[in-house]
């Protein structure tokens, strides 16, 4: 029952925006979340809020990287991996040029 009373409490009608009441809607997605647009009783679009819509923009990423990462573990075979000495070693880097260097941060 509560994800009845949820999708009726997300749900708005279009007409909202056509009586000038656009401000108000926004507003509520702000403070509640998500909203549906119904037009002629159907769904029309979601409203979410800038934060929310890039949050799940990055979740999607996160997901598709784990996803790709999982895909080329799965062909991986350590009897292949170079050591990070010899790679070091053919490009010519030293431990004092990697001293040298400034920190790099990774997310």
């Amino acid at each position: 029952m509560a994800d009845i009373s949820s999708a009726l409490r997300s749900t708005i009608p279009i007409s909202l925006f056509n009586r000038g009441m656009a401000g108000k809607v926004f507003e509520d997605v702000r403070r509640q979340g998500a909203k549906v647009v119904m037009k002629n009783n159907s769904p029309e679009c979601v409203l979410l809020s800038p934060e929310e819509y890039l949050r799940l923009i990055d979740e999607v990423n996160d997901a598709k990287l784990a996803a790709l990462a999982a895909q080329r573990m799965q062909g991986f075979d350590p009897a292949n991996a170079i050591p990070v000495e010899e790679v070091y070693r053919q490009n010519g880097i030293t431990k004092a040029a990697l001293d040298s260097m400034d920190e790099v941060e990774f997310e």
